[in-house]
């Protein structure tokens, strides 16, 4: 499975699209690694920002919506999961730049500029006007299949 940073949503293959199997089973993974340096607002904060993110440019990771007993209607969650990881900066931005430079991820992060700002477009131009080397990332997320994304990220811990 090849999944691309693209600014269009993205379309999983459908093999890949498993509600029926446990998260441990899927193909694809999801985690989000935050700097836990970051206090709990600003570290909800990515991680909610990264979630709305990966959400909107592959769709699919979300299930079909749910009824309860009573026919009230729960909005599709992820099928795969997504687990919510803990790393120092330094870990953060070399999980950046090993996914970036790897096929098949989908990648999402979150430069320190982001949570900096309070007007988008201020965002932009700052962004605009710093080298990748130079950016802080607070957090990322990555998407792809189970073993790579496992094999980078399999000694972090769950944020606590």
């Amino acid at each position: 499975m090849t999944v691309q940073n693209d600014a269009a949503a993205t379309r999983l293959p459908s093999a890949e699209v498993r509600t029926d199997l446990s998260t441990r089973q899927a193909t694809l993974k999801w985690v989000i690694v935050i700097d836990q340096k970051l206090p709990a607002g600003r570290a909800a904060n990515a991680a909610a920002c990264l979630a709305a993110a990966v959400g909107k440019a592959l769709p699919d990771l979300l299930g079909d919506h749910g009824h309860d007993g009573s026919g009230t209607v729960h909005p599709g969650l992820p099928w795969a999961g997504c687990s919510v990881l803990a790393a120092d900066a330094e870990t953060v931005r070399a999980l950046r730049e090993k996914a970036g430079a790897t096929d098949g991820f989908f990648i999402v992060d979150m430069p320190e500029h982001a949570q900096s700002t309070r007007v988008y477009d201020e965002y932009l131009d700052r962004l605009a006007g710093t080298k990748i080397e130079d950016l802080t990332y607070h957090a990322i997320s990555l998407v792809g299949p189970r073993n790579q994304v496992s094999k980078l990220v399999g000694k972090l811990s769950l944020l606590g």
